[in-house]
């Protein structure tokens, strides 16, 4: 079956989407863009003509665009501000909805999505598509081989120095609303364990070249008794980290660590005498499915899954909620100097 698709949001974002449909084709087969949506038309016609998206309708009301062309699915690329209005009027004509990050400006927006996509019966779904890397996917098969043992903490680095000018630089809590939630998501992910409180310390280090909250220092208790810990700057400059973090996993009987780019190292404990024991290096293996390892692609290929045999997507909005949660709670707990319940 083709599905019939309107992509709503035609900025820079969207070019993403359409490149990972464009190089898929299991995905190109699968959708057909007939409608674009922006409040600028000229974006949406700009984005026509680029990929050769001909025969589309281009509006800039989604409302008059979903009665015109009688659409399966929404693609929701739009700015955050807009998220709730666009997926309750995608849901409300019946309309699967693949969103992009953040879910939602609020928990309050969240919950009433995941409402509203039950009360629908259709699948409301997030583009969180950094856990859908190969790095990611290895930690999370090496941590379910239980080869160093139970999981007891997470520990991720995150320093680097972008320059991207416009409304970033602009941006209250910029780095836990814009970036952190990639960690955050991929450190849930990868531990299976659900979030319970944190306690955040948000600043704006002197040099900054933003308006606010560049760097955060997080600590998430977990179930289980594991600890995720988070320290992050978007203005640091100097010795770069990889754009997804440095790991060191922590195991009652080991320790895995991943650079964010090519290098893993595992070891368990060794049997040498002493005040230390040593270590056995042990094999890290790639990820148990290659397919699941392709980021945006492998988001909408999920999605696509889901419509077609009812499962829940892997970032189905009643799952992404939970990482919403930590960058909200993270948010308040550096305003308020207090740690957060997360379990509510």
């Amino acid at each position: 079956m083709t599905y019939r698709v309107v992509l709503c949001g035609c900025g820079a974002m969207a070019k993403g989407w359409l490149r990972a449909l464009r190089s898929t084709p299991k995905l190109r087969q699968a959708f057909t863009i007939v409608g674009l949506v922006d409040l600028d038309v000229s974006l949406a016609q700009a984005l026509a003509a680029e990929f050769s998206l001909q025969p589309v309708s281009v509006g800039s009301d989604l409302t008059t665009m979903l009665n015109e062309t009688r659409a399966d699915i929404v693609f929701d690329v739009v700015i955050p501000a807009a998220r709730h209005s666009v997926v309750k009027a995608a849901l409300s004509h019946g309309c699967h909805v693949l969103s992009e990050k953040p879910m939602a400006t609020s928990m309050e927006e969240a919950t009433d999505l995941i409402r509203a996509a039950e009360a629908a019966g259709r699948i409301h779904s997030v583009v969180q598509n950094r856990r859908f890397i190969s790095g990611v996917r290895r930690m999370r098969r090496f941590v379910d081989s239980g080869a160093i043992g139970d999981i007891t903490a997470i520990h991720c680095d995150f320093f680097i120095a972008p320059h991207f000018g416009g409304f970033r630089e602009q941006m209250d809590n910029v780095l836990l609303l814009d970036m952190a939630i990639h960690t955050f998501d991929a450190a849930r992910f990868v531990s299976g364990k659900t979030p319970l409180s944190v306690y955040c310390l948000e600043t704006n280090p002197a040099g900054s070249w933003y308006a606010h909250g560049a760097s955060a220092n997080a600590v998430f208790e977990l179930t289980d008794n594991v600890v995720f810990t988070y320290r992050g700057s978007w203005c640091a400059e100097g010795q770069r980290t990889s754009w997804e973090s440095e790991w060191r996993i922590v195991g009652s009987n080991g320790m895995l660590t991943w650079d964010g780019e090519d290098i893993f190292r595992a070891c368990v404990a060794g049997r040498d005498g002493g005040l230390l024991r040593g270590a056995i290096p042990i094999e890290v293996l790639p990820p148990l499915r290659e397919e699941e390892t392709h980021g945006h692609a492998s988001v909408i290929a999920d999605f696509l899954s889901a419509i077609e045999t009812g499962a829940v997507p892997e970032t189905a909005g009643q799952d992404n909620i939970k990482s919403l949660a930590m960058v909200f709670g993270a948010i308040e707990s550096a305003r308020s100097r207090q740690a957060i319940d997360l379990a509510a």
